[in-house]
């Protein structure tokens, strides 16, 4: 930042002064949390020489919140790829099942929503399209902030669901299936080529649940790239401008990630995505009948209280992913 002409060329110091904000955030992130440290044993001190009940309680729960701080500050250290810093695209398609696998699907969308709030990431919903008659067929939508790539990226694969069916009278056993794809958001300094013969637009009105349009004009966008056959849709917003903005972000996404995925040889990952969403290819089963667990085939991770993680409590299996990762 020093040299002569940094400051003459914005665009060139761009990169440069975001490194430096992340620095300087991580060590006054690392100085908030001593000195929270250091005041939490003042006054658990005095607590204890008062016998203050209230003050204990009030150490004890400011204590849990630091550890949980840590906890976090801990896994970014494990996320070692560039990519974990960005923001994350999310995509998830119910698969077999019918409706039962339309209802787990967007059970699990709630699961990473309400993650993401825990995790301070904003979401922003690109497109969703609703169950013919109960939950969703298939979602996408980001969740913006630092990591939350990096958070997401454990999920990327093949969900399946066991339990007893709130849609069959009989009260029989169900095994469904989702599939959840999660891409980091490319890179605004990133060239991402894509050629205009190479991309067909389709542009038709938005609509939700019941065919009730949410505008009377053609505002959603479908984005077709014709060498590879990706299609993206976009329709949670009014402007077609913008849907085609938000629908470019996400193909540009795919189209890195596709490349990335051949340049690094990443042949596994790449598989993953791609398996049928059926049976014997999941990568996490949440069982909540006959018993009660949910356990990660990856990590061999367990935890039985269901409730909670389909809640957003996801951290003890991103804590094993990484680990895992890691070893």
């Amino acid at each position: 930042m020093g040299r002569p002409g940094f400051w003459e060329d914005p665009a060139a110091g761009a990169p440069v002064l975001k490194e430096r904000a992340q620095l300087l955030a991580t060590v006054e992130d690392f100085q908030r949390r001593e000195k929270q440290l250091e005041d939490l044993e003042v006054l658990l001190e005095l607590a204890v020489e008062e016998d203050d009940q209230g003050a204990l309680k009030e150490v004890l729960r400011d204590l849990t919140a630091l550890e949980r701080d840590f906890r976090d500050w801990e896994l970014k250290l494990l996320m070692a790829s560039e990519e974990d810093e960005k923001n994350a695209i999310i995509t998830i398609h119910a698969g077999a099942g019918g409706t039962e696998a339309q209802d787990w699907a967007e059970m699990l969308l709630r699961m990473y929503l309400r993650y993401a709030e825990r995790k301070g990431f904003e979401t922003e919903t690109i497109d969703l399209l609703p169950g013919d008659e109960a939950g969703i067929k298939s979602v996408t939508f980001t969740a913006s902030g630092p990591y939350a790539y990096g958070f997401f990226k454990s999920e990327n694969g093949i969900h399946r669901l066991v339990r007893i069916s709130p849609f069959d009278a009989s009260g029989r056993r169900h095994t469904s299936f989702a599939a959840v794809q999660v891409l980091p958001e490319v890179d605004e300094r990133i060239e991402v080529e894509i050629h205009e013969k190479d991309l067909r637009i389709d542009t038709f009105r938005a609509s939700g649940p019941g065919g009730q349009h949410v505008n009377k004009t053609s505002s959603a966008v479908r984005l077709t790239h014709l060498p590879t056959g990706i299609v993206v849709v976009s329709q949670s917003e009014r402007s077609q401008h913008r849907n085609r903005e938000l629908a470019m972000k996400v193909l540009k996404a795919r189209l890195y990630d596709l490349e990335r995925r051949k340049r690094e040889a990443k042949k596994q990952e790449l598989q993953e995505s791609q398996k049928e969403i059926a049976w014997g290819s999941q990568i996490r089963s949440y069982i909540m009948q006959p018993y009660r667990l949910i356990k990660d085939h990856r990590t061999k991770h367990e935890e039985g209280n269901v409730e909670a993680v389909l809640d957003g409590d996801l951290d003890g299996f991103v804590e094993a992913f990484l680990l895992h990762r890691e070893a």
